[in-house]
């Protein structure tokens, strides 16, 4: 069974980018999250230790997503996936959402961003 816990338009200052003013000023991102997981024993007991707490979550994913200057949305999307799924054992896959609606393109648009989905890599017992 998978359930999802979702946390959507986290609102991030960073310095990710190719150009250089944008590792220099920065800019505003917004990332979004769903974590799949087993969500059937807290929906039982109404227990926070029985789940995965959103405060966490979103406090982990900050920090992943600030704590280097990436070029790449991908690398940055990647560091948050990496370390949600470290830090809580309880999430079997996630999708992290980053967009960053102020890009340096050179078009008029309203957001760019990347989705990637990462699952829990399987543990071998033997």
């Amino acid at each position: 069974m998978t359930d999802t816990i979702f946390i959507t338009g986290v609102v991030i200052h960073a310095r990710h980018g190719v150009m250089e003013h944008e590792t220099e000023v920065g800019q505003r991102f917004v990332i979004d999250l769903e974590l799949s997981a087993d969500l059937s024993e807290s929906s039982r007991t109404d227990r926070l230790a029985d789940t995965v707490s959103y405060s966490n979550v979103v406090a982990t994913a900050t920090a992943a997503f600030k704590n280097a200057n990436y070029k790449l949305l991908e690398r940055a999307a990647g560091a948050v996936a990496e370390a949600i799924l470290s830090a809580f054992p309880r999430v079997s896959a996630i999708k992290v959402t980053v967009h960053k609606p102020h890009a340096p393109i050179a078009a008029i648009f309203e957001d760019v961003g990347v989705v990637l989905i990462r699952k829990r890599q399987a543990t071998s017992h033997g």
